[in-house]
C-alpha cells in the first residue's frame, strides 16, 4: 500500500479507537499488527522492546482506573496504549520515510521546500548522532565527561545541528533547488486503485468489528 494512504488508514483507526470502548477491536489491532511485524521479520529484540516500553503507562492507567474507576475500562485503556504502539510500529517497519515524503509531494501537493526540508532533517539524524559521539570523545580527552544532563552537550549539539543545516541549505542551492519551480523526479510514485481498495476494505472491517462487538 502507498505510504501516505497507509498513514491515513492508521490515523483513522487510531482516532476511532480513541473515541470507542471496544476491547475486542484493541486486541484484533494488536494481533494483526503483531502478525504483520513477524511477517516483515522484525527482530526479537525490537519485539521485546515494543512489549516492554508501553508496560509502565499501561499499568499506570489500569491502576488509576482500578482505584478511581472501573476495571473493564482500565483494561480497555491499557490495551489501547498497546494498540497505538503497535499501529505506529507497523507503519515505521513497513513504510519508508523517504517514500512517504515523495508520495506526499507528488500525489498530495505537499510543498517541495517542506518535503525536502523534512527529508534532509531525517537524513541528518545519523550524522548528528555521530557528531554527539565526537563531542563526548573530544571532551573526554580533556578529562571532561559530558552526560545526558550536561548543558554543554546540548549547546554544542545545537551549534553542530545549525552548522549542518546551513551546509544542507547551501547544498540544495548548489543543486539548483528553487522554490515553487517545476521539478522532475528520479523516482515517480503513483497510487494505484488497488491501494484505495485496500484502504477502504481495512476501514470497513474496523466498522464491522465496532458494530458486531
Amino acid at each position: 500500500m502507498d505510504p501516505a494512504l497507509k498513514l491515513i488508514t492508521i490515523l483513522i483507526i487510531a482516532i476511532e479507537i480513541s473515541f470507542t470502548q471496544n476491547l475486542i477491536l484493541n486486541f484484533i489491532i494488536i494481533i494483526v499488527s503483531l502478525l504483520i511485524l513477524i511477517l516483515n521479520k522484525i527482530s526479537l529484540k525490537s519485539l521485546l522492546y515494543i512489549f516492554l516500553v508501553p508496560i509502565i503507562p499501561a499499568i499506570g492507567i489500569y491502576a488509576a482506573q482500578l482505584i478511581n474507576g472501573s476495571t473493564n475500562y482500565g483494561i480497555i485503556l491499557a490495551t489501547r496504549v498497546y494498540a497505538y504502539v503497535f499501529l505506529g510500529t507497523t507503519f515505521t517497519k513497513t513504510a519508508s520515510i523517504k517514500d512517504l515524503i515523495f508520495t506526499l509531494e507528488q500525489n498530495f501537493k505537499l510543498p517541495a521546500k517542506f518535503a525536502y526540508g523534512v527529508l534532509g532533517a531525517f537524513n541528518l539524524t545519523e550524522t548528528i548522532r555521530k557528531e554527539i559521539k565526537q563531542i563526548k570523545l573530544a571532551a573526554a580527552m580533556r578529562n571532561v565527561h559530558l552526560t545526558f544532563f550536561s548543558p554543554t552537550l546540548y549547546f554544542k549539539s545545537i551549534m553542530s545541528a545549525l552548522n549542518w543545516s546551513n551546509l544542507l541549505a547551501e547544498g540544495m542551492t548548489s543543486h539548483l533547488f528553487v522554490e515553487d519551480s517545476p521539478r522532475t523526479h528520479f523516482k515517480n510514485i503513483n497510487i494505484n486503485k488497488l491501494d484505495y481498495v485496500k484502504m477502504i476494505i481495512i476501514i470497513f472491517l474496523v466498522q464491522i468489528v465496532l458494530i458486531k462487538f
